[in-house]
């Protein structure tokens, strides 16, 4: 099997150059985030063509983001002095992330690996609502303990 290598070089030459229809492709885009300044060709725009390497690139993106997500509930659950808002700053950002997972993702990833994504997304959800009732339980606890030592 014969290894393909390409390389893109830029130059004056204006006979050669290629128009490429973005919209006939279907594949996943990608916008580079690289802040390294550098003299090459600069891409602001990349779209992968290729369904196993698509599949392969939405996984890892993936599973850092979960792998995030739940550190972040870890470390907020052995914490017993929080107050809840970045909680619920957190629950609402994973709420979005599933609406992104089922809306762009879908039509890449297979519909048994998004359902188990689901899953796991529904499980940090749970985590993330119990921590909150617990917190709000809590609350309400010290305010009539508050209140009831207040009385005459």
């Amino acid at each position: 099997m014969a290894n393909n290598h390409y390389s893109i070089t830029k130059n004056s030459d204006t006979k050669n150059n290629i128009k490429i229809d973005f919209s006939a492709l279907s594949g996943f885009d990608i916008t580079p985030k690289n802040s390294i300044i550098y003299d090459g060709i600069v891409v602001n725009k990349l779209v992968i063509i290729n369904h196993g390497f698509i599949e392969k690139i939405l996984k890892r993106k993936i599973k850092r983001k979960l792998e995030a997500y739940l550190k972040f509930i870890m470390d907020y659950l052995a914490d017993d002095d929080s107050d809840g808002s970045s909680l619920n700053e957190v629950l609402n950002d994973l709420s979005r992330y599933r609406e992104i997972i089922n809306y762009r993702y879908r039509k890449h990833l297979g519909d048994g690996y998004i359902d188990l994504l689901l899953k796991k997304i529904d499980l940090l959800e749970y985590e993330l609502k119990f921590k909150l009732y617990v917190l709000e339980e809590k609350r309400i606890a010290l305010d009539e303990n508050s209140i009831g030592s207040k009385s005459r």
